[in-house]
């Protein structure tokens, strides 16, 4: 368990990664942040959402599925008692004519007709009817047809009614060639003879009622005997008469109304209900087609799964936007703590050079402090004896010896200058000897790289005055980044020419890889650098301060891709100010 803690603390761990102060490169600590918080907020926003689609799913399917097979159930249920009332009543007024007469009145061919004529001002659908006696001999009919003195005895049907005493036959074409089914009703008499009354019903009156229900489109409603034979047209299975064509219903399980879904085929389902008559064991079937099923179900889910997946699309944009932000925040304060970091060390640094500067100076300074003292007495000694051997040798030497402690004493000066803040020293400056100089120090790395250093100097440039010192600093920065800027084989031009009658103009441009517009404006500023791991900030900026404190003008344009040009804008005779504000 400690060791589950420990792996999650770890793959979710948010801080600043160590990589941040040294060489390797910490981009992968933020995919890796960035990941996981994704991973974290989608499963915390998404997955109970799914969840819910999920539950919402099922019970939305369940309960349209009950909505969409009970109105089934009911509409079974309700044709089945109506076709059983049909059977009924036939098979009723059978019974009451064969119990309203005895064989001798029924078997009057007058009192027969008027029978039929009163049985057929009810129910119109009574094609014919006759009297068999036991023997099975027709012996009266009345009818369109000539079935006086048929012999039934042989037929299933005459045997059935001999034992049931009643009978209800399944829809056959016969003798008269269209789809009827056959009422016979036995009455028994004292002597222990019978006779039955037969009467041929046309199925007409049976599709009537079947398609008085008024069926959508893709539903079907038929009836079946128990041997599969359509007994009533269908719309999609057939004729009266062909088999149906789908698996025969269990009539045990179809006493009252049942619905279930079924596969017709390996892709298509359909909705099937079933239910048995109860007087004659016919099976009322109904039918609802593929696509007709659950349509509304169908339409529900399709706008569920778009509100779940237009939702999800918000969610991921949102966390996506969010969660970049966060990182992005979190990699530039981190950033800042590291550059925080090297600025403290690259101070302590200094602090530690300027210290030792100033005490190299200091010891270097005081011998030659006598050097130049004892260097002057000997030349007023020299000058003083006009009889002095050679003397003009020996005051060349002490000149000699004079010009090395002033470059001696410049050198301190600069050393000096790592420790306290260098004054301006104004002096006569030609600007193309002090560029050919400043050139002078990078020209290995040019020959080495193969840059192409491409020099146009103004043969009119007039000599300035300036510190020549603050101003090698200034051209050695910013040809030193041009460089820095371009690939091997670059190219760098500095240009030097006059800006007008106060000023002259020194523009260095490389055809690097430029400055993104975003930088521009804080290209000066302290601290802000574009080197990620080894730059201060402080170079261009340290640049930028002397040419203002030098009375002049610095300015930058770029383009990614295309390269940079620095401006530098020196005044021919610098009117330098010190910070606070004295100008000398």
């Amino acid at each position: 368990m400690v060791g589950i803690k420990e792996r999650f603390h770890k793959w979710t761990r948010i801080g600043t990664p160590d990589s941040l102060y040294n060489d390797e490169p910490p981009q992968k600590h933020y995919v890796r942040l960035r990941r996981n918080l994704m991973i974290i907020i989608l499963s915390m926003a998404i997955t109970p959402m799914i969840l819910m689609a999920i539950i919402n799913y099922h019970q939305y399917r369940n309960a349209i599925r009950e909505e969409t097979i009970k109105p089934i159930q009911s509409q079974l249920t309700n044709l089945k008692h109506v076709l059983d009332i049909f059977l009924a009543e036939r098979k009723s007024s059978l019974n009451l004519i064969a119990n309203s007469y005895d064989f001798k009145e029924i078997n009057d061919q007058t009192k027969l007709s008027k029978i039929f004529m009163v049985l057929r001002e009810e129910f119109k659908e009574f094609v014919d009817i006759g009297v068999i006696d036991s023997s099975g001999l027709q012996k009266t009919y009345v009818g369109p047809y000539n079935l006086g003195g048929k012999d039934y005895k042989d037929q299933g049907w005459f045997k059935e009614v001999m034992v049931r005493n009643e009978y209800i036959s399944d829809v056959f074409m016969g003798y008269r060639r269209f789809p009827h089914f056959v009422i016979a009703v036995k009455r028994d008499l004292h002597n222990g003879e019978f006779w039955v009354i037969r009467a041929t019903i046309d199925t007409a009156k049976f599709n009537r009622i079947i398609t008085s229900m008024e069926l959508e489109p893709g539903s079907d409603l038929f009836l079946i005997n128990q041997d599969g034979i359509l007994q009533t047209p269908s719309r999609y299975y057939g004729n009266v008469l062909d088999r149906y064509p789908l698996s025969m219903p269990i009539l045990t399980q179809i006493s009252s109304a049942v619905v279930q879904e079924r596969y017709v085929s390996k892709e298509y389902r359909t909705l099937i209900g079933y239910v048995r008559l109860d007087i004659k064991p016919f099976i009322l079937i109904f039918i609802k087609k593929p696509g007709e099923i659950m349509k509304t179900w169908f339409a529900l889910k399709s706008e569920l799964f778009w509100v779940l997946f237009f939702s999800c699309i918000l969610i991921i944009g949102a966390s996506y936007g969010i969660v970049k932000t966060l990182v992005r925040h979190i990699q530039e304060s981190d950033e800042r703590r590291g550059t925080a970091l090297r600025e403290a060390q690259y101070a302590n640094k200094l602090a530690s050079v300027g210290r030792l500067a100033a005490g190299v100076s200091h010891e270097i300074n005081n011998p030659l402090a006598i050097i130049n003292e004892k260097a002057g007495l000997m030349k007023d000694i020299i000058e003083r004896n006009e009889n002095f051997p050679e003397s003009e040798k020996f005051l060349g030497l002490i000149s000699s010896i004079h010009r090395s402690v002033d470059r001696s004493r410049v050198i301190t000066h600069r050393l000096l200058s790592f420790a306290k803040r260098m004054d301006v020293n104004l002096e006569d400056v030609d600007l193309a000897d002090l560029l050919k100089e400043v050139i002078g120090f990078l020209e290995r790395e040019a020959f080495h790289r193969n840059i192409d250093l491409r020099l146009d100097f103004d043969p009119k440039l007039p000599r300035i005055i300036s510190d020549k010192g603050q101003l090698q600093q200034v051209f050695l920065n910013i040809i030193t980044n041009a460089f820095e800027a371009v690939e091997n084989d670059g190219i760098v031009y500095i240009i030097t020419s006059i800006k007008d009658a106060n000023n002259v103009q020194i523009v260095v441009k490389d055809n690097g890889q430029g400055i993104p517009e975003e930088y521009l404006p804080h290209i000066f500023e302290p601290f802000f650098t574009t080197k990620k791991k080894y730059g201060t900030g402080l170079g261009l900026s340290i640049t930028y301060g002397i040419v203002q404190k030098l009375g002049g003008n610095l300015t930058v344009q770029s383009k990614e891709e295309e390269g940079t040009t620095f401006t530098v804008i020196i005044p021919i005779k610098s009117n330098p100010y010190f910070e606070e504000g004295n100008h000398v």
